[in-house]
């Protein structure tokens, strides 16, 4: 069951990160660093903040027990944000030349990422 949990949420998930990516791509089509993941995995992380934050207000590994948070914690969210396509288009960019957009890239990424998830799982707590 916990499987079929996981498999639902992240089907869900990545095909909105799918329609998501795209609509980014088409607005901003020549970006110098890949914006639509980082917007996707930004969006996604300040989602995951809030959904924990809201519905078990604590980082507990026991949360991994839940079949709310093996739907959308771990399924949705997890599909939704990609941290593989992200190490891909980090590698293109190296591969390009581009190191310094490379950095620019991974640093927002990372940084926003924490920042976004952190900033929504605390503002549920107030």
């Amino acid at each position: 069951m916990n499987t079929l949990l996981v498999m639902l949420g992240g089907g869900f998930g990545a095909m909105l990160r799918y329609v998501v990516g795209v609509f980014i791509m088409k607005r901003f089509q020549h970006p110098p660093i890949p914006i639509a993941m980082l917007i996707v995995n930004v969006i996604g992380s300040f989602g995951l903040g809030l959904f924990l934050g809201i519905f078990f207000r604590e980082l507990d590994p026991i949360i991994y027990e839940s079949p709310l948070f093996l739907l959308i914690g771990l399924g949705f969210f997890g599909a939704f944000t990609t941290f593989s396509t992200f190490s891909v288009e980090t590698m293109q960019l190296l591969r390009d030349g581009k190191r310094k957009h490379a950095l620019i890239y991974v640093l927002l990424s990372v940084s926003l990422s924490i920042l976004f998830f952190s900033s929504a799982f605390f503002l549920t707590l107030n």
